[in-house]
């Protein structure tokens, strides 16, 4: 399967420079994160399909040892790199991190966590948020000045809402996106056209959004990666964290003119239920600002 991704992210030091991180692309879409200890060479993989022998590729190929596993949530594409190391007799060995109210459905899980426990990897101390809406149990781990989120914040979009409900979901991105703007956001897949192409059709005005059409536009013209982003970036052109914004506000509106949008969190479920229509999708590509 041809990854969407031709040219991985490089690897990028953490704001102490203890750290590293790796990007592994896998399956279409799926984007595994490598998180290295620069004094021992041990690595995490922050979730993954059943790719563990890219993993362990990527590894053998730049002197690291993967040592432990950080689960985010427990779908397939996520905890199948859990199943595909224990199908090797190579799980037991692994320091496998989870969310402890979904223990049950994560794959060798040493350490269950919950919502601003610390997690410490080499001599850097991580903290979990609770982050839940596209599924129950979903959790994120920010490391300095980066946050692993999973399903949860994507560039320029969020997840879709599984369990939900919207409410849960909103206040998980609102308080991702109280993050220090320059916190790099490591999300799981490349979707980033795609998101930007909607948010573009609900917030046209935005010229911070169109200079990011611009630069994703050219990035994956190259086969490129768009992710990370930034928290700012994402405060900046992510309508999913723009429901206060009257662009927003009034496209929904039209789409939804019968629903009461009188709340903050009113607009994010209608922006939600809005993009899920996929209506953005028959706009054709001149009407976005690449030219300009």
């Amino acid at each position: 399967m041809d990854h969407v991704v031709r040219t991985p992210t490089p690897p990028f030091a953490t704001a102490s420079g203890r750290l590293e991180v790796h990007q592994v692309p896998a399956w279409r879409d799926n984007l595994i994160w490598l998180l290295v200890d620069t004094a021992t060479k041990e690595a995490a993989a922050i979730d993954g399909p059943p790719a563990a022998d890219e993993v362990l590729a990527y590894c053998e190929a730049r002197g690291l040892k993967l040592t432990a596993i950080f689960n985010t949530h427990t779908h397939h594409d996520h905890i199948g790199i859990n199943q595909a190391f224990e199908q090797k007799g190579m799980l037991k060995d692994l320091r496998v991190v989870g969310a402890k109210k979904r223990a049950d459905d994560v794959p060798g899980i040493t350490e269950p966590v919950d919502d601003g426990d610390t997690l410490r990897f080499g001599d850097v101390n991580g903290k979990v948020m609770l982050t839940e809406g596209h599924i129950d149990g979903h959790v994120s781990y920010v490391f300095e000045d980066v946050v692993f989120c999973g399903d949860t914040l994507f560039a320029a979009g969020c997840g879709y809402l599984f369990d939900g409900p919207p409410a849960k979901m909103h206040e998980s991105l609102k308080r991702l996106a109280a993050l220090p703007p320059e916190t790099r956001v490591c999300c799981a897949h490349e979707y980033t056209e795609d998101n930007l192409r909607f948010a573009w059709s609900v917030e046209p005005d935005n010229d911070a959004l169109a200079e990011r059409i611009r630069k994703v536009w050219a990035l994956r013209a190259e086969g490129k990666c768009s992710v990370p982003s930034t928290i700012g970036e994402e405060r900046a052109s992510n309508p999913f964290l723009r429901f206060a914004q009257t662009t927003v506000q009034k496209a929904v509106a039209d789409a939804f003119p019968d629903d009461d949008l009188s709340a903050p969190v009113d607009v994010f479920a209608a922006t939600r239920r809005l993009k899920d229509r996929k209506d953005y999708r028959e706009r054709p590509d001149h009407v976005l600002p690449l030219n300009e």
